[in-house]
C-alpha cells in the first residue's frame, strides 16, 4: 500500500509550481512581442526612408543627365518637363513627388523634394563657371530629410 500513495503523489503540478510555470511563459512572451513591436516599427520607417532616398536618386540622376550649360538663344522654360540645363533646376519644389514631366506620382504626395543648384570650385581643375553641385533633398512623410549631392562638369 505505501508503493500506490508514493506513485499517486509523483503526478501533476502543484498550484505553486503551475502559477510559477504560467509566470515564467508570461514574462517571455512579453519581451517577444516587445522586441517585435519595435522590430515592426522600425521596419515601416526604414521603407520610408527608403523610399525618400529613391525619390532623391531619381531626382538627382534626371539633373545629371542635362548640360550645365543652356543651348544659345533658347528662353528659360516654366515647366520641369522642358528644362534643359542644370540651372533651370536651381529653386525647385514638389511638394509631392513628381515624374520628369511634372505629373504627381500616387501614393508619394507625403514628400517634398527641393533642389539647389550651385556653382562649384571642389572640381579639381574645372572652373567654377563650369561645375555644378546638386543637391536634391527630400522630406518624408516623419518629417525626416535626405539629401542626396551630385557634381556635373561642362567639359
Amino acid at each position: 500500500m505505501p508503493r500506490h500513495i508514493g506513485a499517486r503523489a509523483a503526478r501533476g503540478l502543484t498550484l505553486i509550481e503551475l502559477v510559477v510555470a504560467i509566470t515564467i511563459v508570461a514574462i517571455a512572451a512579453t519581451a517577444v512581442l516587445g522586441a517585435l513591436a519595435t522590430i515592426t516599427s522600425r521596419g515601416a520607417n526604414t521603407m520610408v526612408r527608403q523610399q525618400a532616398v529613391a525619390i532623391a536618386e531619381a531626382y538627382l540622376e534626371e539633373i545629371l543627365l542635362q548640360p550645365v550649360a543652356a543651348p544659345v538663344g533658347v528662353p528659360t522654360p516654366t515647366l520641369r518637363a522642358n528644362f534643359n540645363d542644370v540651372d533651370e533646376y536651381n529653386g525647385l519644389l514638389d511638394v509631392g513627388a513628381c515624374d520628369q514631366f511634372g505629373n504627381p506620382l500616387s501614393g508619394l504626395s507625403g514628400y517634398t523634394v527641393s533642389v539647389a543648384v550651385v556653382q562649384t570650385s571642389a572640381l579639381s581643375g574645372i572652373a567654377p563657371a563650369n561645375a555644378r553641385r546638386i543637391d536634391v533633398s527630400v522630406t518624408d512623410p516623419t518629417g525626416v530629410l535626405v539629401t542626396l549631392s551630385g557634381y556635373r562638369a561642362n567639359f
